[in-house]
């Protein structure tokens, strides 16, 4: 699959496909029509809540993969990069790693979804304690969703493409 190099963030080479732009593009307006006619968001309001909605799925998505580079580099087998694609990513790890045990996996595999768990525990906490309302209430509530339902739990659910996919393969191999 072909991909941009992006740059660097906390160590990681981040690149991305085409499809990426077009997901983000796709999901601004998504978010941006929500805020429209869903939450009666101002026009400016909804156009800039559905670019930071966008921004802050994609932030969800890269911090689920630092914790998957915090748990590899606890391994003595750290990623190298992540690649985004349409409205996901993927961990990035050396072509010519060895033959890994399967507690290694597991223990890497874990690392997104404790960190996204965490992250949206955390954003739910601010909205709930505070009372946050208004944009930046409904933006911390989806970060919290995001966070908890897509990165956190969702990333556990076995589609192949999952983390949820990784540790049940290795489970049964350890």
């Amino acid at each position: 699959m072909a991909s941009y190099k992006i740059g660097r963030i906390a160590g990681l080479k981040i690149s991305a496909t085409r499809s990426t732009p077009v997901a983000a593009l796709a999901l601004w307006i998504v978010f941006t029509g929500i805020g429209l006619f869903v939450l009666k968001f101002s026009p400016l309001e909804a156009i800039l809540g559905g670019l930071a909605a966008t921004a802050l799925h994609y932030a969800g998505e890269f911090l689920h993969q630092y914790g998957h580079s915090l748990a590899a580099k606890a391994t003595g087998y750290p990623m190298t990069g992540v690649r985004f694609w349409l409205l996901l990513s993927t961990s990035l790890y050396p072509r010519d790693e060895p033959e890994l045990p399967a507690a290694v996996h597991i223990r890497r595999a874990w690392g997104g979804p404790v960190v996204s768990l965490l992250l949206g525990g955390i954003a739910t906490v601010l909205v709930v304690l505070f009372g946050i309302s208004g944009v930046l209430g409904w933006l911390l509530a989806f970060f919290a969703f995001d966070n908890i339902f897509v990165f956190g739990l969702g990333a556990l659910l076995p589609l192949g493409f999952t983390d949820g996919s990784t540790l049940l393969y290795w489970w049964g191999k350890r």
